[in-house]
């Protein structure tokens, strides 16, 4: 039997109000508050009406096994989990809990070093032709900041007319609110300064957001991902063979870490451009592609003797 949304608050008001004061207090963005917030309602709805202290390790594996079995993967389980783990933590600094049953419980090991969904460098160029509209520069601008740049969308979302500077050098706030510097090509710098020209007032007080709507409010994370999805979508029509490609928003990112690391950028500095907390995350961009395998092992194929079969 499916739990109230009343229920829920009646049991566990105070426990979730919580939670959301700690999660903004930690400077998650709204999207991880959302997720986070999402997945500790659906936890708790499966042990209602147990009190949060009775709960144990196998309370927290229970739910987590009942959301493999209706399709949840690896990745979905590990976010539900660091969730509950989050959701537990912050109840214990706040001195409204004792223990965290979700930390006793191990994550799921993913599949490693997978190769990501990018588009070679013709593919992109290609994918700027088909910007088109009055939000040209705008949406010129968005997208080469994803392909050319490596920005998520959320960091796009967030930028402020500040954090481009003078010199073409753009501060971003990324994941976990780190800073990383970024030194723009020119082309790309120049294009943020047109897209400076045309953009529309804002109407949101102090704020200087660097994209905004129509409407003149701070462009949203929904319409950065359409302008990408969209020109995506264009780029399909005008090349059929890219149909059965999943291409989206971050795979943009993808193509711009491909870029780096066939350009002979190293490892370290590929994560930091990417914001990056961990290496393992960057590693799996060293993919090699079959071309540049061949490259390789024809670079040794003049060291392997002749006359191995008694041929001359």
């Amino acid at each position: 039997m499916a739990i109230r949304q009343h229920e829920l608050t009646d049991s566990y008001g105070m426990e979730l109000e919580l939670f959301l004061i700690w999660m903004k207090n930690r400077g998650m963005t709204k999207a991880t508050q959302q997720a986070y917030w999402q997945d500790t309602q659906s936890f708790l709805s499966s042990v209602h009406p147990a009190a949060i202290s009775q709960l144990g390790k196998m309370d927290v594996m229970r739910y987590l096994a009942s959301a493999r079995e209706k399709g949840a993967g690896d990745e979905a389980r590990n976010r539900k989990l660091s969730s509950l783990r989050a959701f537990f933590k912050a109840l214990i600094e706040m001195e409204a809990g004792t223990a965290n049953p979700a930390a006793l419980v191990a994550k799921s090991k993913q599949e490693k070093h997978r190769i990501p969904v990018y588009l070679e460098e013709q593919e992109l160029e290609q994918l700027l032709q088909t910007i088109q509209g009055k939000y040209y520069a705008r949406n010129l601008a968005i997208v080469l900041l994803m392909a050319y740049a490596g920005l998520r969308v959320g960091e796009i979302h967030r930028m402020n007319i500040p954090d481009l500077r003078p010199d073409g050098v753009i501060h971003i706030l990324g994941k976990g609110r780190k800073w990383r510097v970024i030194p723009l090509p020119e082309p790309l710098h120049r294009v943020l300064r047109k897209a400076l020209e045309e953009r529309i007032a804002s109407r949101q007080g102090k704020e200087q957001p660097f994209f905004v709507s129509q409407f003149g409010r701070r462009l949203s994370i929904r319409m950065i991902q359409t302008v990408a999805d969209q020109t995506i979508a264009s780029l399909k029509e005008e090349q059929p063979s890219l149909a059965d490609k999943r291409i989206s928003s971050h795979k943009l990112r993808h193509s711009f870490a491909t870029m780096q690391i066939r350009s002979g950028t190293d490892i370290r500095t590929l994560q930091e451009l990417l914001g990056h907390a961990s290496i393992e995350t960057t590693q799996i961009y060293t993919h090699i592609d079959n071309k540049q395998l061949q490259t390789a092992m024809g670079n040794i194929s003049n060291k392997i003797p002749s006359g191995l079969l008694g041929d001359s």
